[in-house]
């Protein structure tokens, strides 16, 4: 190939870079809306509390408290029914986040894979044309995106392959560390040494959730586990000690329902 070749090809990557760069931008851009939108509906869950308190308020005013108590029914049905309407839209919107960030994760990794493809090939030009210069250091091109690695390592986790799950997991860490799933990967590899009865190891994993990932959804499935391994160690102490954490910690979850339920059968 002549030089001449060689630097129209690097155009042409250079040009085809663009084209993943516009995407990236693109999705940023929905991930912004549907954030924006889950603003807007926390605010709205907020403004049909603050009804439900005025409606509290004027029941307790109230000298006819019949009439006022099934008033009181129906308005309360409707601001139930309406929260219910808008948990529900909360729901799939983090659940699009979620997506969206996937996405942008994998756009923003094919992008970085083509400007590595063209910083190569200008290096050969230039090594080629007889200017000195420094090689990138390539290690190869990784093949696999952050959703695939991540969907890989969860199969495998499901189909309880829990050794490879647990490799795949820390591939994801270790690969994509800044990566949306990083969390829930770190959370996984917990749950790996949990099904492998390591328990000591499920503790340190669950541990650096907590540690790294303080707001992610998944500290308080992670405090609750780790109560569960104290359980299985047989130290009830320690134990106690998280599944009381998890219910002041995270006082409306399912896993505060199942760490008062654990405490109930090992006694408070």
């Amino acid at each position: 190939m002549t030089i001449k070749h060689l630097f129209g090809v690097t155009l042409l990557l250079s040009l085809a870079a663009c084209a993943p760069q516009a995407a990236l931008v693109k999705t940023q851009s929905e991930v912004t809306d549907v954030r924006e939108d889950l603003k807007d509906t926390k605010t709205q869950l907020q403004d049909l509390q603050k009804r439900l308190d005025m409606v509290d308020a004027n029941v307790k005013g109230t000298v006819d408290m019949q009439k006022t108590m099934a008033d009181y029914g129906v308005r309360s049905d409707q601001i139930t029914t309406d929260m219910q309407l808008l948990q529900g839209k909360l729901e799939e919107n983090n659940f699009r986040i979620s997506e969206l960030a996937q996405k942008l994760d994998d756009k923003t990794f094919k992008l970085a894979e083509l400007s590595a493809k063209v910083e190569e090939l200008d290096a050969k030009v230039k090594l080629l044309s007889g200017v000195t210069t420094t090689s990138p250091g390539q290690q190869g091109i990784k093949s696999l995106e952050p959703s695939d690695v991540y969907r890989q390592a969860k199969n495998d986790f499901d189909k309880k392959n829990y050794d490879l799950a647990l490799a795949g997991f820390q591939n994801y860490i270790a690969q994509f560390p800044s990566a949306s799933q990083a969390d829930k990967s770190q959370y996984w590899i917990g749950e790996c040494y949990y099904a492998k009865k390591d328990f000591g190891k499920a503790i340190d994993a669950f541990n650096q959730v907590i540690k790294s990932y303080p707001k992610s959804d998944k500290v308080a499935g992670a405090k609750l586990k780790i109560g569960y391994s104290y359980l299985n160690e047989r130290n009830n102490a320690k134990a106690r000690e998280y599944l009381y954490r998890v219910i002041k910690e995270h006082p409306s979850t399912q896993e505060a329902a199942l760490a008062r339920d654990k405490l109930k059968k090992i006694g408070k």
